[in-house]
């Protein structure tokens, strides 16, 4: 996963977690919870999608780091590469089989 891909999925999840923001106006280097006027629940919620959406979990001593968009953005590449580029959780692709239309396989 690219750099610009985690970055459109992360403004994806903040655009789940507050609808109401114009996401073209993130700034990179601004607190996520100012930057979105959102409290410390809306703040989990993006913590737990990150390790649902892209496979990395994120512990608690981690989270002034991804506060900033660009913050989040380096933590999710860093650990996805230390991972092998797979992240923590499995990745899912579709799979064609005759007769079958497609099914999620997972990978390791």
């Amino acid at each position: 996963m690219t750099r610009e891909e985690v970055r459109s999925t992360m403004v994806t999840i903040l655009g789940g977690i507050a609808p109401e923001i114009d996401l073209t106006a993130i700034r990179s280097d601004a607190d996520l919870r100012e930057e979105l006027d959102i409290d410390s629940m809306d703040f989990l919620r993006v913590i737990v999608r990150i390790q649902e959406q892209l496979g990395v979990s994120v512990p608690e001593s981690a989270y002034p780091r991804v506060r900033p968009l660009a913050g989040c953005v380096a933590y999710v590449m860093e650990k996805r590469a230390k991972a092998g580029g797979a992240g923590a959780a499995a990745v899912e692709r579709p799979v064609e089989e005759p007769g079958q239309g497609q099914r999620r396989e997972e990978l390791p």
